[in-house]
């Protein structure tokens, strides 16, 4: 390892990083702007400056950028020197020439990089009288607020947003002292990932629009560690609270999964929580069908008395904790639990499950997905279904770049270097989707095919891979078969991406064929299998193939073997037809629904008890990657709502179960689950228990700078009471505690002196861009399977492959009903968040222009699907396969359709379509259009 020596002092460095790099990790506050862990070095604000002698006898020396300049051993530098500084100061200087002078009224205020180095570097008079520069600022969307005239032109923000999230409609735009960063026109930002401006941006030129519309101080806020919601990726968040509402959504940080970036739902779609439409009361049903309030123990009593007397069968859901799920299955029996998928979805994740625990290939994380050569997309449309994954991909289609510059020694941080020698040249990624999806700019080749055609490619690039004769095929996807086959085959780290996307067990199966013969060739290759929810692995994993689904429960209340219901957190009108699911109700004389919002599945119920969100609770969820991992209450849940997992254990208790006896704390109902089922035995490694403590303190979940806690209560008595003990987690709602070197589970926040803005995360580092001091968050449950096959053995087997010409056509007007997510609209919870649903809009039916002029419509005319199944508006999209259907699922009006059925299609006569503007759908390309 190199020695150089930084004012005096030699420090032993790691080889390959640069002098910036190097002086963080050792603990030196050099200041910096442009520069960032993810995005490397360009050397564009001078400000992370040093003094670099040539020898011992230099007295002079020169002035470098620590970005820019590699560690070499024997390197001299001086850091605190006047040359330096009186440098690094008169850069802020410069900087600050047209930044106006409202940090007091700042969104970003108190936790502004700017701030932090303009105080490291000593700079505090401003010598320029001059008139500043003014910009006027851009609308760009319910998400992001524009303030121009903050700007320091860092460049952080374009190449973060360009360069590495792949977005095209914002840009630097002038010269000289008149830059401007925003769009060519004033509009919504089309980058699924825009909202990571908010914490990219050094200043507050971009903030969280939703924060400043509800605004508290960054250091006011109380937050914990949570985990995502919004899908199946399980990125860690920062959620945060003031006056009992949930604020912002921050990333926390975590090297294997998200690192430092959020996906928008994730970012901006936890807004339900404050909803008006929250359950704060339980409510029962009286015989003229309106509610009756309950206080929460009459309506234990109730739910007990309910369950005493009746035949129990329980619904869980994949959006909430494994625990919670875990209580219920005891409840009622593990014969009469149903995991809550809709009865296709139950399949395909149970499917999803056993075919990563069959496959000898590496079930990868995101950080592992980035280090892909080559990759294979099968089915998915990625950014749509696991964002998070697809920013992940964008990075690994870079692999070649970086390949060219080992060649020519360039170390990875030199990115503009390695950007300009790699010009348009990728690793190969190719996609096989049902119509084009955003990662299509990026992708080597994408095919627009029927899920049946999908899955026999897929096949055929196995059986070249093997070296068999692959299935017969049309001549151009034999051709291309065999050139994907030799893509995989000559990467070191090839992956294949599938899941339950496109609604197709053939197609997961063929992914899953693909990289086991990727492993049998030799390779260490990885397969990735997307799931729809939060908790959608979990739980497979507690229910098993063996479970119920919501027919088999409905069909046996109807023949009287059940008569009482208790549903978890599921809106089941979301997992089947309106028909089917009141059918199911109905079947039921008794219906107990535990849920913190008020849906369909709520009025439906006799009993509605409110249960609390993810930020008032706490629990485990697993996500795709089978990752276990622990979230935690933000705040005190309000009124009478209660974790569903409190009434569970509570309902429990008062029927005197013999389960629940041993069962006092949260950790004990964990401790349990592990015990009984094996597939999840190790999720009590997910997070330290209850008892924990950081040097003989509890972890606080308020920073050193909050304030006005007897201020929020001024209007009901200024004297302010003992702040609430937290007696189920290690965390405590105060300020009070330890925050240094504890687990990484346990970060509630990030800060330290001098350090104010998220930039402080590299304090907490191991090294810049490194896994956190506390290790990484979560415990692995998966693991490459010993033996493999190329198909499902639960029963799941897969339908006939059809022809790939034939699969494609329409026959006799019908057409295959294919799923089309949606980052915004398709998932249940973030879709209820304001700035989510202002840009998701009504539901779709997506068709290519052959087979619209067939229909004889037009784009914006409607269609009627099937036999009254749903009326809706056309979009025609080239790229979709011929003889398929795109329908938006999740969004208003899909709620009867069925993936993957074959329907009719037709005309809808004085159609007259909802005024509404389209934002935000990157799913269309070249050949499509949009009303």
């Amino acid at each position: 390892m190199p020695v150089i020596t930084i004012d005096g002092v030699a420090y032993e460095v790691q080889q390959g990083q640069n002098l910036l790099e190097s002086c963080l990790s050792l603990g030196l506050d050099l200041p910096y702007f442009c520069w960032h862990p993810a995005m490397g070095s360009i050397g564009a604000c001078r400000q992370c400056a040093l003094v670099q002698y040539q020898n011992a006898e230099d007295t002079r020396g020169r002035i470098v950028m620590g970005c820019m300049t590699p560690v070499t051993d024997g390197a001299i530098f001086s850091l605190a020197g006047d040359k330096a500084r009186h440098f690094r100061e008169a850069i802020v200087e410069s900087l600050m020439l047209n930044h106006p002078h409202d940090c007091p009224v700042c969104a970003e205020g108190g936790e502004c990089h700017l701030q932090d180095m303009t105080v490291m570097v000593g700079h505090r008079d401003r010598h320029y009288r001059g008139r500043k520069n003014t910009h006027r600022n851009q609308y760009l969307g319910p998400l992001i607020n524009h303030e121009m005239n903050r700007c320091i032109t860092c460049y952080r923000c374009t190449r973060y947003y360009r360069d590495y999230a792949g977005g095209t409609d914002l840009a630097a735009m002038a010269a000289h002292d008149h830059i401007y960063f925003g769009r060519h026109q004033e509009g919504v930002l089309q980058s699924e990932f825009a909202g990571n401006l908010v914490e990219v941006c050094p200043t507050g030129v971009f903030t969280d629009k939703t924060l400043v519309h509800d605004y508290t101080r960054k250091w006011d806020l109380q937050s914990a560690p949570s985990v995502c919601v919004g899908c199946g990726v399980g990125c860690n968040t920062l959620p945060g609270e003031r006056y009992g509402r949930l604020k912002r959504v921050h990333n926390r940080f975590n090297a294997d999964v998200n690192g430092y970036f959020l996906c928008d739902r994730g970012r901006f779609g936890a807004g339900f929580v404050n909803s008006e439409n929250a359950l704060s009361y339980p409510g029962l049903r009286e015989a003229d069908g309106r509610y009756r309030a309950l206080d929460h123990h009459d309506a234990l009593h109730r739910m007990a008395e309910s369950c005493a007397r009746g035949k129990l069968a329980g619904i869980g859901s994949p959006r909430t904790s494994v625990e919670a799920n875990f209580l219920l299955r005891e409840l009622v029996g593990s014969q009469n639990y149903a995991p809550g998928f809709s009865d296709a979805e139950q399949l395909l994740v149970n499917l999803a499950l056993e075919l990563q625990q069959q496959s000898p290939a590496v079930i990868p994380d995101i950080s592992t997905i980035e280090s892909a050569d080559a990759v294979l997309v099968l089915g998915e449309d990625v950014t749509n279904t696991a964002p998070r994954i697809a920013l992940a991909l964008r990075q690994s289609v870079r692999n070649k770049a970086y390949e060219l510059a080992a060649d020519l020694k360039l170390e990875t941080w030199q990115d503009a270097a390695i950007r300009n020698l790699a010009q348009d040249q990728r690793s190969p990624l190719f996609i096989a989707a049902v119509a084009d999806t955003p990662l299509d700019e990026v992708a080597l080749q994408r095919l627009s095919l029927a899920p049946d055609a999908i899955a026999a490619l897929g096949r055929a690039v196995a059986d070249s891979i093997r070296g068999n004769t692959p299935a017969t095929l049309a001549a151009p996807l034999d051709t291309l078969a065999r050139d994907i086959a030799a893509a995989l085959g000559a990467a070191k780290r090839p992956l294949v991406i599938s899941g339950t996307g496109c609604a197709s067990a053939p197609v997961m199966c063929a992914a899953q064929a693909v990289a086991n013969a990727l492993v049998d060739s030799g390779k260490q290759a990885m397969l990735c299998l997307c799931v729809p929810e939060a908790n959608s692995l979990g739980q497979a994993m507690l229910a098993g193939p063996q479970a119920p689904d919501l027919e088999q429960l409905g069909k046996r209340a109807a023949s009287g073997e059940l008569d009482t219901l208790v549903v978890l957190e599921n809106d089941l009108y979301r997992r089947g037809s309106r028909a089917r699911i009141n059918a199911l109700l109905e079947a039921f004389s008794q219906v107990i629904v535990l849920d913190g919002l008020d849906n369909d599945t709520t009025s439906a119920a006799t009993l509605a008890l409110p249960a609390a969100s993810f930020a008032e609770s706490e629990g485990t969820l697993v996500s795709l990657e089978g990752r276990a991992q622990r979230y935690f209450p933000v705040f005190q849940p309000r009124d009478e709502r209660r974790p569903s997992w409190v009434w569970l254990l509570a309902c429990m208790k008062e029927l005197e179960q013999p389960q629940a006896h041993a069962l006092h704390h949260f950790d004990d109902i964990t401790r349990a689950c592990a015990a009984q089922v094996p597939a999840l035995a190790g999720i009590t490694a997910a997070a330290p228990d209850l008892h924990y403590l950081n040097l003989g303190v509890k972890i606080p979940r308020q920073p050193p700078r909050y304030s006005g806690r007897t201020a929020m209560r001024a209007n009901i008595s200024v004297h302010e009471p003992k702040q609430r003990e937290d007696e189920e987690t290690a965390l405590a709602f105060t300020m009070e505690g330890l925050n240094r070197n504890q687990p990484a589970a346990l970060l509630p926040w990030v800060w330290s002196p001098g350090w104010n803005s998220n930039q402080s995360v590299q304090k907490f580092q191991t090294h810049p861009g490194g896994p956190l001091k506390g290790g990484t968050a979560g415990v692995r449950l998966l693991h490459p399977g010993a033996q493999h096959s190329n198909g499902p053995t639960q029963g799941q087997q897969p339908g006939p492959l059809n022809d790939a010409d034939d699969s494609q056509n329409p026959q006799d007007g019908r057409w295959q009903l294919v799923p089309r997510q949606r980052i915004f609209g398709s998932d249940e919870l973030s879709a209820l968040s304001p700035a989510i649903a202002e840009l998701a809009g009504p539901g779709y039916i997506e068709i290519n222009a052959v087979d619209a002029a067939a229909l004889g419509v037009t784009p914006g005319a409607g269609v009627h699907v099937g036999d009254g199944l749903a009326t809706l508006e056309v979009r025609v999209n080239d790229t979709v396969a011929a003889g398929c259907a795109g329908f938006s699922i999740g969004l208003a009006g899909t709620d009867n359709l069925i993936p993957l059925a074959v329907v009719t299609l037709s005309r809808a006569e004085g159609w007259r379509p909802r005024p509404q503007i389209i934002a935000r759908d990157r799913g269309t390309g070249p050949g499509g259009t949009h009303v």
